[in-house]
């Protein structure tokens, strides 16, 4: 049992460093090249835990084998968009002014019921409410709605909204560099803003900071 959970906890650790390595996003955002490396990880990382005769040396040097070739295989594809192409295939457009692409959702072995349900999820209800539709090689849909089905933008209604986003420069009393830099703030600025409120650092569960000054600043449970 114990050399399982070591053999367990080892391999674990270089699952997560191998796909650090790599740069891997979501698995719904997995290219075809990046999905079928990802398997083949967890399967040689899956096969010493199972079998305790098998080397656990021989797990670790599969995976990163296999991270060598991802990133090998990365690095050429930015060199030539061609071996990109074949590896991941190429964006392909569905539906142009509502109207499908049979021939391309034939190719895509994409059915229009498909088409449909996910149209739906991006708030289309209609194929005559499509500009245009672009199936991407990860499997999504882009969808552009024709202009009347566009939702209103800043720039249509002469509108001034605010442009910037709320940075969490404090989450359960630990202050975030980064965060407190990209809102402008430095340690000056947050101490006499905790002082302001009379709250203690420690006591901050979450304290978000625009950069024009507003601010929301949320106490731990418990706390006064």
């Amino acid at each position: 049992m114990i050399v399982t959970l070591i053999r367990t906890a080892v391999l674990y650790g270089v699952v997560i460093l191998s796909v650090r390595l790599m740069g891997k996003r979501q698995v719904g955002e997995l290219q075809p090249g990046e999905l079928v490396i990802t398997i083949m990880i967890s399967e040689c990382a899956a096969a010493p835990i199972q079998d305790l005769n098998r080397p656990v040396l021989s797990g670790i040097i599969a995976i990163f084998t296999l991270v060598i070739l991802e990133i090998l295989l990365s690095r050429l594809a930015l060199r030539w968009p061609g071996l990109r192409h074949a590896v991941d295939g190429r964006p392909r457009m569905v539906i142009r002014d509502g109207k499908p692409d049979q021939a391309a959702m034939k190719q895509l072995r994409l059915s229009l019921e498909d088409l449909m349900s996910a149209l739906r999820q991006t708030g289309v209800f209609a194929l005559e409410e499509v500009a245009c539709c672009m199936a991407e090689t990860d499997g999504k849909l882009s969808v552009l709605p024709v202009a009347d089905q566009r939702p209103a933008t800043a720039g249509m209604v002469q509108a001034h909204p605010v442009a910037d986003m709320p940075c969490l420069v404090v989450a359960d009393g630990t202050v975030q560099p980064v965060a407190m830099a990209m809102c402008g703030m430095d340690e000056t600025a947050l101490t006499a803003l905790l002082q302001k409120e009379k709250t203690p650092r420690r006591d901050v569960f979450a304290l978000t900071v625009y950069a024009d000054g507003r601010y929301t600043l949320i106490r731990k449970e418990g706390r006064p």
